[in-house]
């Protein structure tokens, strides 16, 4: 059986401050669990913010973080960011910041999951997996979902290429975007207005527990994709 747990009762994130701290505090954890972490916060405690006083200083901002405008229409821009994710406004962000602030997306999401699970072990002596999520929009479809950011302990994707399916016919193109349901099932306790950024998945299949990174398995190469 797998559980969704909120973490309740995270105080206001503020630069410098330590993730894996306010986590331990809160929850005892057990090996195996799989700690989803918004990107909001992550950003908080990286001090990834800036000051914005308008909209072309936002649309500034939204041109620095990207390295490649896709769609524009009105203020909303397509783009793909410097860590190659393809979303609305290069992530840059006005929600649940201090008005007059923007939230960066992280640098480097996988290296942030991999500190925070570190630094959790280090505090507990539980080994844990980590997830740092967001919130896209997706094409064709509407409405927003929760996907992973960065990952660390846990695999990204499940490749089931050559496994048999309930016919006994071997699957030719599955691969599960493992870390992106982990972080849409996170969500389902987070809300958008709960005031909860962070969740426990536990009781993953501990198959599925290895070292991984969105960036390197999950993010799509300009060479398979047909849209760009």
């Amino acid at each position: 059986m797998i559980e969704v747990l909120p973490v309740e009762g995270i105080p206001e994130v503020h630069p410098g401050d330590e993730i894996a701290d306010l986590i331990a505090a809160r929850i005892d954890l057990r090996d195996g669990d799989v700690v989803v972490v918004t990107q909001k916060v992550v950003s908080k405690a990286e001090d990834r913010l800036e000051k914005v006083a308008d909209g072309e200083e936002r649309l500034r901002l939204i041109e620095r973080e990207s390295v490649r405008v896709l769609r524009r229409r009105d203020e909303l821009v397509i783009s793909e960011t410097q860590q190659g994710f393809v979303c609305a406004n290069a992530g840059v962000d006005l929600s649940n910041v201090d008005a007059g602030v923007a939230a960066l997306l992280p640098v480097d999401a996988d290296r942030s999951a991999r500190h925070i699970r570190d630094a959790l072990a280090a505090r507990t002596g539980v080994i844990v997996a980590v997830v740092v999520s967001d919130t896209f929009g997706r094409p064709w479809r509407r409405g927003v979902v929760d996907v992973a950011l960065g990952c660390a302990g846990v695999a990204a994707i499940v490749d089931l290429r050559g496994t048999a399916d309930t016919r006994g016919r071997a699957l030719q193109a599955t691969e599960v975007a493992l870390a992106d349901e982990l972080a849409s099932a996170a969500e389902l306790v987070m809300g958008k207005d709960r005031d909860v950024p962070v969740a426990v998945v536990r009781g993953v299949d501990r198959s599925w527990l290895r070292e991984s990174s969105v960036k390197a398995e999950v993010v799509r190469p300009h060479n398979e994709d047909l849209f760009r």
